[in-house]
This record gives structure tokens, sequence and C-alpha cells, in this order.
């Protein structure tokens, strides 16, 4: 079964590690800033280069058998753990340029053991930079030293101008991620997700090879070629550092075989609790997660928030739609008082927002919750699943845009879901009925600002056939702009799982977006009971 697994870059990794790259061209304003002399890498021979070339070379490959990249001496990469890894440090002074954009390199190690080519691409033409391990500086006993004769750059990082911070991030498999508008690393996203929450082992195609190119307008484009048991794809990934990032990214996937579950565009985020869920996390800190919830707007334009869960088993959920307008894994909760962490600012973690480009068709919207008990695992992924599933020699072409933010960059007139609370059924002071639980769910935004308890807001709620909803119902919270719904839900004593959904109306018009909350009532009584 799946399970929840370790971040690909452990918190504070890809800040404390300096790591290698390459420049082209240097703008003279930039000289006196940065290094001086001008670094001049390493480079191959020019080839003839575009996304075309790029898509042509990855449908080719997937006519080719799977050839997986084979580790030499597996036992000296063994040796380059999380503190010897942490001591390889990349040479400010060699990073390298593709236009006026600074790349720097990451070296392997025990995590990260397949190389990955680098290429700068200027005018049509690309060159690789080849590897030198003189890129990085390492202590004299590091373990690295003994693998270098078939050493590589396992990834690379994107960095501001002033070279103390990177923005954006490709290391470990198909994995990539930016540090979105507070500048704070989170969620990771990824090329595709192939068979995750299966019974079957997930598949983890990766990135083999990366060209870079600097445009005129500042933005960079990112190219990949990936490559699996079951799939090859050619992407493109142009953005900008801004207030947040913004990435238009195209893709052609080919498949060599067909798989169980294709999931496109996915997101990977860590929950272990928040203010539903806080007698499940035995820690000093009020809540921990990345990311609170994942969002969507339908193809027919409802709003639906669905608070993310830390479940006892793995849940596998899914929200059928037709051209999905966007959906994300977002941090809403944006209040340093609700988490007191000072050192990896979960109040600060970005949000991604995933926006179609196009038509994708019929398919869903898929959520995996794995269980864990500690915030080094991430064990929460979303994606969208077309409804065609792919065979062998069959190919999907799905373009979107990744808004690296602090929340949807939707125009939002409806009422946000800002907090959701769980506890005892009943009512303070008598007896608590058996298999009742209480759900509170505050709402704030413009539809509901001016309301009064005479304007005949109503509670809409429903549950699954066979589940009780007891006494719904709404109130403003004094001395805030929120308004609350309250209810409690009675399910049978063997069922795992209640799907609830609600809302506010007003003269049977929604105010609020559709708060879909999965309860796991066995599970949220036991909390009850500690």
């Amino acid at each position: 079964m799946p399970q929840a697994f370790p971040r690909l870059w452990p918190r504070g990794l890809v800040r404390a590690l300096a790591v290698a790259l390459f420049a082209l061209t240097l703008p003279a304003s930039l000289r006196a800033e940065t290094v001086a002399p001008v670094f001049q890498p390493k480079l191959g021979p020019a080839e003839a280069f575009s996304f075309d070339t790029l898509t042509a070379k990855a449908e080719a490959l997937a006519q080719k058998p799977y050839a997986a990249h084979v580790v030499q001496h597996p036992d000296l990469y063994d040796k380059i753990d999380y503190d010897a890894y942490w001591h390889i440090q990349f040479k400010p002074a060699d990073t390298v340029y593709a236009g006026s954009v600074p790349v720097q390199f990451f070296h392997e190690g025990t995590y990260f053991r397949n190389p990955v080519g680098m290429h700068i691409v200027e005018g049509g033409q690309s060159r690789e930079v080849l590897y030198s391990s003189d890129y990085f500086d390492m202590p004299k006993d590091s373990p690295a030293r003994a693998v270098q004769p078939e050493a590589g750059f396992a990834g690379f990082r994107l960095m501001r101008p002033d070279l103390k911070t990177d923005w954006i991030s490709f290391l470990g498999a198909a994995y990539f991620r930016t540090d979105g508008a507070d500048k704070q690393y989170g969620l990771s996203a990824r090329a595709i997700a192939l068979n995750t929450g299966m019974a079957q082992p997930e598949e983890f195609p990766r990135f083999t090879d990366f060209w870079i190119e600097g445009n005129a307008d500042g933005t960079v484009t990112i190219y990949a070629l990936m490559d699996g048991p079951s799939v090859t794809g050619a992407f493109k990934m142009t953005g900008r550092d801004s207030d947040g990032q913004v990435l238009t990214i195209s893709s052609h996937l080919f498949f060599r075989g067909p798989v169980g579950r294709l999931g496109i565009a996915p997101l990977t985020s860590m929950f272990w609790y928040s203010e539903a869920n806080r007698l499940q996390g035995f820690d000093w800190r009020p809540e921990v997660h990345d990311s609170d919830g994942l969002s969507m707007i339908t193809g027919a334009g409802e709003r639906i928030w669905r608070p993310l869960n830390d479940p006892d088993r793995v849940v596998t959920s899914s929200f059928s739609d037709t051209n999905p307008k966007g959906f994300g894994v977002i941090q809403r909760d944006r209040n340093f008082e609700n988490y007191q962490d000072d050192g990896v600012f979960y109040n600060k973690r970005p949000s991604v927002w995933v926006e179609p480009i196009g038509d994708w068709g019929p398919g869903a919207v898929q959520l995996v919750e794995i269980p864990t008990d500690d915030e080094i695992f991430d064990n929460i992924v979303a994606y969208w699943v077309p409804q065609a599933i792919p065979e062998k020699g069959s190919q999907v072409s799905l373009d979107y845009k990744l808004y690296w933010t602090r929340q949807e960059p939707a125009d939002w007139k409806v009422a946000k879901t800002v907090a959701t609370r769980l506890g005892h059924g009943g009512v303070p002071g008598q007896p608590r009925p058996d298999g009742q639980i209480k759900v509170a769910i505050d709402f704030e935004g413009p539809a509901l600002t001016g309301l009064t308890v005479k304007d005949g807001i109503t509670p809409e709620v429903s549950v699954p056939p066979g589940v009780e909803v007891v006494n719904p119902y709404v109130l403003p919270v004094v001395g805030t702009d929120r308004w609350r719904l309250i209810f409690d839900v009675k399910a049978p004593a063997d069922m795992e799982t209640v799907d609830a959904r609600a809302y506010l109306a007003r003269k049977d018009q929604p105010l609020t977006e559709t708060w879909l909350g999965q309860l796991h009532p066995q599970q949220i009584l036991r909390w009850g009971k500690h």
C-alpha cells in the first residue's frame, strides 16, 4: 500500500546547500556585484535545439525499451548521507548564466543517484555543461570524492541576481518547486503521477536532461526530457520570479505501456494536523501543515473547498468534472499565531494553483491522503486524472499554468472557508450522545459582508443516506466579519467515512463556496477519548 514518503528536499537543505551550475553571458551590470572575472564553464559542442526537436526525441525514446541508469558503486553513494551531502557546497564564483539567469547545480548523493544532463540554450543552439567536481567545495574526507569517476549533476536551481537565494529548484525524479510570494519553500510539483494511491507500486519517471534558456523579456524557459518504464515526455516551462511565480507549462507524453492511473499536474504536500484534528498531533505547536485544503473551481463554475485530513488509512477521493477551471493545494491560514514556528514558517508556505489551458475534457480531480505522524513526510497528493486511460502507444498533450502564490488567483466573490473545527456532538451540560460529531465551519468574504441575522441566511447541509444531520444553524461570529455554520453528524457505528457537503445561502442563492468535508467518525471519536 502507498506510504507517506520523505521530502526530496529536507527542510532547509536547499538554502543551506550551495550547488553548481554555469554561465554563458554575464551582463556588465552584474559583474561587479557577483563574480569577477567571468567564469567560463566547459561546454560540449553546439547542437540545434527547439521544443519540437525535444518532443521528437521523447517520442523516439518511447519506441525503445526502458533502460534505467545503473549506479556502478551503490555502496559509495550510501555514504553520501544527509550530513555528508550538507557539506558539499557549490562555489558561487562558478555560477553559470543562461542569458542573465544565474544557474547552480546540485551534486549527487545517496538520495539523488541519477545524473542529469545540463544544457544552455542560446540562439536556437544548445551546448551541454560538462560535469566537473571543480564546481563544488567538499571536505577532504567527503565520501563524494570516491564517486567522482561516475559522478554527475543531480539537478539545478535558478538563483536571484545577488546569488543569495534561489527561487526554483529541480532535484530528484521529476520534482520541482519554487518559494512563492513569501520566499519560503513548501509543497512540490512534479511532471506526472503514475499509479498514485493504488495497490500496485507507484512509478516515478525522472527528468534525465534539462535545457535552460534566458529570454529577452526577462523570463526563463526550462525544457526537460522525462523517461520512465511506462512513459517518456517533453516539457517546456516558462516563467519568472516576481511576487510569487507563474509557470506556463506545455507537456507531451508518450506511453511505452499501459498505466493504471495517470495524474496530470500533480502537487505533493504535507498535512499533519490543523485546528480540525489538533488532538491528533502530539506536538507543542498549534498546527503543522504545508497546506490545509484542496480548492477547486469546476467547469460549471462551482467553488469548492475540501479540508485536508491525516486519516488512519490511505484515502483516495475523486471529484468528477469536465473542463475544470482550476484546482490547487492551498495554505489559507496565514496567521503566525496559529503555528508558532519561527524556524520553518508554515504561515509563509506557498499555495499552488493549476489553471488548465484549453479544454481538458472529462475526468476528475483526485486527492490522495496518506497517514503520517510527523512533519518530515509528504503525505498529500492532488492531480487531474483524464477519463481516458493511456494505453501502449498513446499520446497525451496538455498545457496549463502553475501559480505559486499565497491564495488562489481566481476572482472570488463568494465567501471562503477560513476554519473547520470538530468536536463532541450534543449540548454542553447534557449527556453526550454516542457516535455524534460536531462540525463548526467559519466562512468569510464579500458575499457575507454587512449581512445580519435578519437577512435570512440559511444553512445547507447534505450527507449520505443513513447519516443524520442534527440541528444545523448559522450565526455571525461576534467581533469579526465571519459567519459560522454548526451542525452535528450522527453516523452508524460501522461507517468508516462520511462525505458531507455544506454552504450558506440566501433566497436559494449560494453565499459561500461549497465545503466538502470528509469525516472519519471512528478515528475522530477516538481522539475525544484521549
